[in-house]
């Protein structure tokens, strides 16, 4: 159990350094840290003030990681990139180091179980089957994680379009570009949404055509409003249609998209609502009613049984 604690809590601590080493550090940051030394820091100096896990258990992990995406098949690296890419790169993480990630997770949960299988006063059964189990879980989980970011991000996307179509729309009627009116969303909102906006504006100021980025940004969200948005505006940017009038009924169907869907989830909610009240409120209904008759039953049956 101690063996399996510790190789557990080893797999969480790695993934949180990890995890930790792709986050961001704010320019703003960065120069106050530098503002508050008397003199600049060598590179020796900032390198031994690193953690020791970002300097040498890093390092070593993302090579590692490299090295098993350069065994990992093409096609199936290229579902993992993605996959990563529909979940909006959660920690920043590439196909290499998310093969990595699935690798240890799959070591550390098949020694977990190997090690309460070795330990533990069980069957041979069990002994095989709970190493089978942690292998098949480690593997697995780091998949089932990124299949629900996938969801939250795409949920997250759907509930901001409306709202977005109509910024949109009165950024554009109030004389905006539609590009400065992307930068203006990006600009206040943080959400999915805002950041593929924000990925398009810089993909724009490099030179990528807008169509180009619009596609890339329907193909990384896989959200069927965002690709029917999408597909409009690259329609009217070819046939020269005001991009005010299509983003004017782009908004409207979004609205009636957005009603439809909030009626269908009313209409699903008693369907939902059927199986808590079957198994655990009619039980006890049952219980508080019938039991006192029951109780009843059985102490007159036993008095007349006496006389």
């Amino acid at each position: 159990l101690i063996l399996a604690a510790v190789l557990i809590g080893g797999g969480i601590a790695v993934a949180v350094g990890l995890s930790r080493s792709r986050e961001p550090v704010s320019i703003e940051d960065r120069i106050a840290e530098f503002a508050t030394l008397d003199r600049p820091p060598s590179l020796e100096e900032l390198e031994f003030a690193a953690p020791f896990f970002e300097r040498i258990m890093i390092p070593v992990l993302r090579s590692l990681s490299e090295f098993i995406g350069r065994l990992t098949p093409a096609q199936q690296m290229e579902a993992t990139q993605h996959n990563l890419e529909l979940a909006g790169y959660p920690y920043g993480w590439g196909s290499a180091e998310f093969v990595g990630v699935r690798l240890l997770s799959t070591l550390l949960l098949g020694a977990g179980g190997l090690a309460l299988a070795m330990l533990g006063d069980m069957a041979l059964l069990q002994r095989i089957v709970i190493p089978v189990l942690g292998v098949a879980g480690g593997y697995y989980l780091p998949s089932l994680w990124v299949r629900s970011k996938i969801s939250q991000r795409q949920r997250e996307v759907v509930r901001a379009l409306p709202d977005a179509l109509d910024l949109l729309t009165i950024c554009v009627e109030a004389g905006l570009g539609f590009d400065a009116s992307m930068a203006k969303i990006a600009e206040k909102w943080d959400n999915a949404l805002s950041r593929a906006f924000s990925r398009v504006i810089q993909e724009l100021q490099l030179g990528k055509l807008r169509r180009e980025a619009l596609r890339d940004m329907s193909d990384g969200i896989g959200v069927s409003d965002v690709s029917s948005f999408v597909a409009a505006i690259i329609q009217a940017d070819q046939l020269g249609v005001s991009i005010a009038r299509v983003l004017r009924i782009q908004s409207d169907q979004m609205r009636v998209r957005r009603r439809q869907r909030a009626e269908e989830m009313a209409r699903a909610a008693t369907l939902k609502i059927l199986p808590p009240v079957a198994f655990f409120i009619f039980p006890s209904i049952f219980i508080v009613l019938l039991g006192p008759a029951i109780i009843r039953l059985m102490t007159s049956d036993v008095a007349l049984f006496s006389l």
